[in-house]
């Protein structure tokens, strides 16, 4: 995988981590950033669609069935390294919305505006809390859906809160 000792992944390695075009512009659908080799599965576990694999040795990366996933976020909290994703791409207004998981208090408010931010923790674009989902089965893994331009579904992975 493309990442330099600082862990960030770079976009030439992101391409094998991406669903292809038209299934991005298909709908929700899940992106796991997880390269790491080691014993870990529970993204399989929560998967409803088993769209989530981990072929042969548990030590393997999962990779994805996108003509399984349905996009419903279930394996992000389920993820101990936060290294997935939903992201959808298909609406037809330029708006995208990229559901993060987020493990900081106080949460952010539907409605707030933030700084949507990159792998690297780079300011890209504001963003628009749209939705707050806090559920006991995410196991204290609340789930944030931001709106960012459908330009950058495929970089936001974090936002900063304005508010202080």
């Amino acid at each position: 995988m493309n990442h330099r000792r600082d862990g960030i992944l770079r976009s030439e390695g992101l391409s094998q981590l991406s669903p292809p075009p038209a299934r991005l512009k298909a709908g929700p659908v899940v992106i796991i950033e997880c390269v790491e080799s080691i014993p870990c599965n529970p993204c399989v576990q929560a998967c409803p669609k088993d769209a989530i694999i981990i072929e042969g040795d548990i030590n393997n990366t999962p990779t994805v069935d996108y003509d399984k996933c349905n996009g419903c976020g279930l394996c992000i909290s389920a993820c101990p390294g936060l290294a997935i994703f939903v992201v959808d791409a298909g609406r037809s207004d330029g708006i995208g919305v990229v559901v993060l998981p987020y493990e900081y208090t106080p949460l952010p408010e539907k409605g707030e505006i933030v700084s949507a931010s990159d792998r690297a923790g780079e300011t890209v674009c504001d963003a628009l809390v749209v939705r707050v989902a806090d559920a006991k089965a995410f196991d204290r893994t609340p789930l944030i859906s931001i709106e960012v331009p459908v330009e950058h579904v495929m970089a936001v992975r974090h936002f900063k809160r304005k508010v202080t």
